[in-house]
C-alpha cells in the first residue's frame, strides 16, 4: 500500500479535517486526521493494518510476541495489527497521569514488542508507550504507526516504521498563523481522557 493509498483510506473515511485544532501534544494545527472515523470501517481498518503488518514483517527479522498500543487511540490498529501478525494485542493506559500496563497484562524480559500508533505527531505518547513497555522488562523491537504527520521530525530510539508519512504543520498556542488567530479551536484527542 503506497502513502497516497493510505491518505486515501482517510480521505475516503472523510477523515481528513480541516479547521483549528488543538493536537493531544498542546500544539495547534489547520489540518486533523480524525482515525476514529476510518476505524469505525473494520474493512478499511483491516486493509490499512494488514499493509502494516506487511511492512512490519518485512523490518522486522526477529520474532515478534506481542503488540502494545497506547489507549485510547492506539487500541483498534493495535489490535487489528497484532491479528494479522498472530500475536497478542495490549494496550498502555494513563494511571496517575503515567502510561501502565495493567488488566494482568504480562510481558517480561523474554518478549519482544512491536509499539503500534495510529497517528503520530510529535511521539510524546510514542515514547512514553515504549517507556511503560521497557519498564516491564520487554524489548521495543520498533515502533509502527499508520500515519507519521510529523514526515520524519518525530525522533524514538527504536526503529520508526510508518505506514505513510505527510506533513501537517503545528504550531505553539502563542505563535498561531493569521488564519488561526480568533478562531476557535477543537480538542478532538484522547490525551484528556481519565
Amino acid at each position: 500500500m503506497t502513502p497516497d493509498q493510505v491518505l486515501a483510506e482517510f480521505e475516503k473515511a472523510g477523515a481528513l479535517l480541516k479547521g483549528h485544532f488543538i493536537l493531544s501534544s498542546g500544539r495547534h494545527s489547520d489540518t486533523f486526521l480524525q482515525k476514529a472515523l476510518v476505524f469505525q470501517y473494520p474493512k478499511r481498518t483491516a486493509k490499512l493494518c494488514k499493509a502494516l503488518a506487511l511492512k512490519i514483517k518485512a523490518k522486522v527479522k526477529k520474532p515478534i510476541h506481542a503488540i502494545v498500543s497506547p489507549a485510547v487511540g492506539g487500541i483498534i490498529p493495535g489490535y487489528e495489527t497484532a491479528r494479522h501478525l498472530g500475536v497478542p494485542a495490549m494496550f498502555v493506559e494513563r494511571q496517575d497521569g503515567v502510561f501502565t500496563l495493567r488488566r494482568n497484562f504480562q510481558l517480561d524480559e523474554t518478549s519482544n514488542v512491536i509499539v503500534v500508533e495510529d497517528v503520530i505527531s510529535t511521539g510524546l505518547s510514542s515514547r512514553e508507550a515504549i517507556d511503560a513497555v521497557r519498564k516491564t522488562g520487554a524489548k521495543v523491537l520498533a515502533l509502527a504507526c499508520l500515519v507519521d504527520r510529523s514526515a520524519g521530525a518525530a525522533k524514538f530510539d527504536v526503529p520508526f516504521i510508518p505506514l505513510a508519512k505527510i506533513k501537517i504543520q503545528s504550531w505553539e498556542a502563542d505563535k498561531l498563523p493569521k488564519h488561526l488567530v480568533g478562531t476557535p479551536a477543537v480538542k478532538p484527542g484522547s490525551r484528556g481522557l481519565k
